[in-house]
């Protein structure tokens, strides 16, 4: 019952507005400004710690597991 009371003084609200001139206005800068400025922070939180980060790539195992060959013998498959 109270939503359609709500509705019923929401709709002509919603037909006073100009369809031409709607816009996000102030709140819709504010907010796309507030995340754009938290993706900046968290890329550059992200190059820093990538920054950090020595790799070292393991050897393979399967290479690791062969034995060093012998001069003038050859490999077994």
């Amino acid at each position: 019952m109270y939503a359609t009371q709500a509705l019923t003084h929401l709709v002509p609200l919603a037909k006073e507005v100009d369809d031409n001139k709607v816009t996000p206005g102030v709140l819709g800068f504010i907010v796309f400004a507030v995340l754009a400025v938290g993706v900046w922070l968290l890329m550059k939180s992200m190059n820093r710690h990538m920054g950090k980060v020595d790799f070292v790539e393991a050897p393979d195992p399967a290479e690791a597991s062969d034995a060093p060959v012998a001069a003038g013998s050859a490999k077994r498959k």
